[in-house]
C-alpha cells in the first residue's frame, strides 16, 4: 500500500449520454437515454437529467420510456464515442505511461510512473497530496476544455479505493482518500460498494447479518471464506479493509468480455432461463460497446444443479455488437442444454474480439442486403432487358448522424411510415431546425460524427465527408 494517493481513477459522467448532448445544442440541459430501442433493448447510459426519473443502466428500455416518456431516445453512435474516448485517454497518457483503459469512458493511471513522480516521491504528505490534486484538477479542466464534458476522479493510494472515491466523486468532481483513511471510508458502505459483491454474495452475506463493509472487515476472513469459500472470501475480506495491492497495468487487452449470476433458488423452468439469458446477453453487449469491441464467438455457460459445469458456443460469419445477434446467438444455445433438475449458473460471454464499431457492422448488412455492385451478364438474345436494380429500403437510427446536400449536417430524431425527421444543428451552433424527408432522398446520406468542439477544428472540420478528428 502506497503512503500517497498517487493513483487516480478517471470515470467519465454519463458518457455515451453526455457525448450526445455535447453533439446536439437542442438535447442539453434535457433527459437523454442511450441504448438499443429494440423490443429487448436496455438502457445503456441515461443522462443525469434522466436519472431524476429513475431511469439507469441494465434497465428494460420498455421501462424507461414509462418513466421517461419525453426523453430523447437515441441508438449509440460507437465511433463518435471512441474518437472523444481517444482524445481522454492522451491527455491521461500525458501524465503516465501507466494508463490502465476500463472501457471507452474510463482508466486508473499511475501518477509516480510519470514526469511528476520524482517530484511525487520527494515531497513531504502534505505536499503530495496537494500535487495529486492540482493534477487531477487539471485533467478534468483539460477534458472539459477538450470536448465540453465533464469527468469525476478518485485519487488513493491503491486501485480499490481510488474508484470507490470517483464513484463519490460524481458526478463532475475529485475526491482524494488519504492513505490510512480506507476503514473509515469504507466503514459504512454498503457490501454492494465492494467490487465482486454481486446480488446472490450480497443475499449470502446479509442472510448472515453482514450488512456494511464494515461488519465484514469484524466478521473476519475465516467467517468469510466460510460462506464464499476460499479464494471468494479471501478476496472480500482483504478489500473490506481496503487492502488492495494490484498495480496499474497499461494496455491491457482483453480476450472476451463475459457477465454471470448465480441464482438463490435453481432455475427450472426453461422460459425463465431463456428470459435470464436475455438479460445477461443485453449486460454482455453494454460491457463489449463500453469497450469498444465487438466479437465473433458467443459463449453460454451453465453450472447446474449438481455443480457440474458446461459451456456451449457459437462462431458468426463476423465480428458483432449488435444485441439482437448477440441474443438471438445466446437463447440458442441455451435452447440446446439439457436443465433437468435445475440451473444455479448462468453467464453469457463473446470471444474473438476485434475493433469494429457498431456503424462499420451496420455498412456490412446494408451492402450485404443490397449485393455488390458488379457487371452484368450478358444473354444471348441481345433485344432481352437486363433485369431491374434491387432497391433495398434505407435505414434511419435515431441520433444517427446525417448530411443533406442544400441543408449541411444534422441528425436523425425519427424515422417512420416513409419519412425521416432531421433537426439540422451541430456541436457549435444553436439549436437548430427540423425537416421531413422522404427515407429515400437522395439529397441525404449518412454522414461522420463532426467534432465536439468547433473553436479548434473549425466549423468545416468534417463537413464535406471527410474524417474529422475530435479535439
Amino acid at each position: 500500500m502506497r503512503s500517497l494517493p498517487s493513483i487516480i481513477h478517471l470515470d467519465m459522467d454519463a458518457f455515451f449520454a453526455a457525448v450526445e448532448q455535447a453533439a446536439k445544442p437542442s438535447l442539453r440541459g434535457k433527459p437523454v437515454i442511450v441504448g438499443g430501442l429494440g423490443g429487448r433493448g436496455v438502457v445503456s447510459t441515461a443522462s443525469y437529467e434522466a436519472r431524476k426519473f429513475g431511469v439507469h443502466s441494465a434497465m428494460p428500455m420498455a421501462q424507461a420510456r414509462r418513466l421517461c416518456p419525453n426523453a430523447a431516445f437515441l441508438s449509440g453512435r460507437f465511433e463518435a464515442y471512441r474518437a472523444v474516448s481517444e482524445l481522454v485517454m492522451g491527455l491521461l497518457r500525458e501524465l503516465s505511461p501507466l494508463v490502465q483503459p476500463l472501457s471507452l469512458d474510463e482508466a486508473f493511471v499511475d501518477l509516480e510512473a510519470g514526469p511528476y513522480g520524482p517530484a511525487l516521491l520527494a515531497a513531504d504528505h502534505g505536499t503530495g497530496e496537494r500535487l495529486v490534486t492540482a493534477l487531477a484538477e487539471d485533467l478534468r479542466a483539460d477534458i472539459h476544455r477538450r470536448t465540453g464534458l465533464t469527468a469525476s476522479v478518485g485519487a488513493a493510494g491503491s486501485k480499490l479505493m481510488a474508484k470507490i472515491a470517483s464513484e463519490q466523486a460524481k458526478p463532475d468532481g475529485l475526491v482524494l482518500v488519504e492513505p490510512g483513511q480506507e476503514r473509515v471510508v469504507l466503514g459504512p458502505m454498503p457490501v454492494r460498494a465492494l467490487p465482486g459483491v454481486g446480488p446472490a454474495t450480497e443475499q449470502v452475506l446479509r442472510r448472515a447479518g453482514l450488512n456494511t463493509v464494515a461488519d465484514l472487515a469484524e466478521a473476519g476472513e475465516s467467517e468469510l471464506v466460510q460462506l464464499l469459500g476460499r479464494a471468494h472470501g479471501a478476496g472480500v475480506h482483504q478489500m473490506s479493509l481496503g487492502l488492495d495491492d494490484r498495480p496499474v497495468v497499461a494496455d491491457q487487452d482483453a480476450k472476451s468480455v463475459s457477465v454471470e449470476d448465480t441464482f438463490e433458488v435453481d432455475l427450472a423452468d426453461r422460459d425463465r432461463v431463456l428470459r435470464e439469458v436475455d438479460v445477461l446477453a443485453a449486460r454482455c453487449v453494454r460491457r463489449l460497446r463500453a469497450a469498444g469491441r465487438s466479437g465473433r464467438t458467443v459463449v453460454l455457460k451453465v453450472r447446474r444443479f449438481d455443480f457440474s459445469t458446461l459451456t456451449r458456443s457459437e462462431t458468426l460469419r463476423g465480428p458483432t455488437d449488435d444485441e439482437t445477434v448477440i441474443v438471438e446467438t445466446a437463447r440458442r444455445l441455451a435452447s440446446q442444454v439439457d436443465i433437468t433438475g435445475g440451473v444455479r449458473l448462468l453467464g453469457v460471454g463473446v470471444s474473438q474480439l476485434a475493433d469494429y464499431t457498431q456503424e462499420d457492422l451496420f455498412a456490412q448488412a446494408v451492402r450485404q442486403e443490397a449485393g455488390e455492385p458488379g457487371a452484368v451478364e450478358a444473354d444471348a438474345q441481345e433485344d432481352e432487358a437486363p433485369e431491374p436494380a434491387v432497391v433495398v429500403a434505407r435505414h434511419w437510427m435515431p441520433g444517427q448522424d446525417v448530411r443533406h446536400a442544400e441543408l449541411g449536417p444534422g441528425w436523425v430524431q425519427g424515422s417512420g411510415v416513409g419519412r425521416v425527421t432531421v433537426r439540422f444543428e451541430t456541436p457549435w451552433s444553436g439549436p437548430g431546425r427540423v425537416r421531413t424527408f422522404a427515407v429515400e432522398d437522395p439529397a441525404l446520406e449518412p454522414a461522420r460524427p463532426l467534432p465536439l468542439r468547433g473553436d479548434e477544428d473549425g466549423p468545416s472540420a468534417g463537413a464535406g465527408g471527410g474524417e474529422p478528428a475530435v479535439g
